[in-house]
């Protein structure tokens, strides 16, 4: 079996206000899944529409502690293992490392339900920040449905998101991934850069308003802007593809990478909330638990 799938991300909340989001049942209905039920430490179950396997609960807890909740998940007949580790960072920051087992790229490409968990949980992890943030989440990925289309308002100019959008410097920061972008009708769009073989091509392009990208199989994705009062409604929508197999992975992705997008275009000092691995303890931290 492969190593776990890891994700590491830094949210603007105390510890245990973190906690609280993680584990309790009401607070899991808003950011996490249509229903929850939780009575730890016997029972930690999610599922519904937004819910990978989702036509019932198949988790069961295995650990818990004030830092750390450890679940099992059957989704397709195996039992997989999630793990939420909790770190504070400060006061009011805390870091959150979460472990998936069971993840294979493999089943990205075959289309198995297990191909969704990682950016099913860069979704869940980025809607559970704007939770304790306050503000309005991201669409949740309904794995009920074929329609894949969705909204954000950006404080910033529409010039500016198309120029974030556009630009293969600016894009790759916020996605957090190189991205290869040639602007025009017929130019290629690149993930991993110009250099990793497969692009993808702009079929559309109104400078400023719109952008398309055919990706082949898996459809046809548009972002189309519209400013009002310097602010800006982007649209995200993914169509054309098989809908007998409708391409959730990828649009899960997507769907989290408008998260960095918005604060990308907000933020004069943005910092990615991703982290490429969790931060080692302070020194003088670590020399005090020595």
């Amino acid at each position: 079996m492969s190593e776990p799938m890891k994700l590491h991300a830094r949210l603007a909340a105390p510890v245990e206000v973190v906690r609280r989001a993680l584990t309790d049942a009401a607070e899991l209905r808003v950011w996490l899944a249509e229903h929850a039920e939780v009575e730890l430490p016997q029972r930690y179950e999610f599922w519904g529409r937004y819910t990978p396997d989702g036509d019932a609960p198949h988790q069961r807890p295995l650990h818990v502690d004030d830092e750390m909740l450890r679940f099992a998940w059957t989704l397709d007949g195996v039992e997989t293992t999630t793990e939420f580790q909790l770190r504070a960072e400060s006061a009011d920051s805390t870091i959150l490392s979460l472990s998936q087992s069971h993840w294979d790229f493999a089943d990205v490409i075959s289309g198995a339900i297990r191909g969704v968990l990682q950016t099913y949980w860069c979704l869940s992890t980025v809607n559970l920040a704007l939770h304790l943030e306050g503000r309005p989440l991201l669409p949740k990925v309904d794995f009920t449905s074929t329609e894949m289309r969705g909204e954000i308002l950006i404080d910033a100019p529409a010039a500016k998101v198309f120029t974030s959008l556009t630009d293969s410097e600016q894009a790759s920061a916020w996605f957090g991934h190189p991205i290869g972008i040639e602007p025009w009708v017929g130019g290629r769009y690149a993930m991993g850069g110009f250099e990793s073989g497969h692009a993808a091509k702009v079929v559309d392009l109104d400078p400023g308003r719109k952008i398309s990208v055919d990706w082949g199989p898996i459809g046809v994705t548009t972002w189309e802007l519209a400013e009002s009062h310097g602010k800006t409604k982007l649209t995200f929508v993914q169509s054309g593809f098989d809908e007998a197999q409708p391409p959730y992975a990828g649009w899960a992705g997507s769907l989290s990478g408008l998260y960095e997008l918005r604060r990308y275009n907000e933020m004069a000092d943005w910092q990615p909330m991703w982290l490429a691995e969790e931060p080692s303890a302070e020194p003088e931290t670590a020399a005090a638990a020595g």
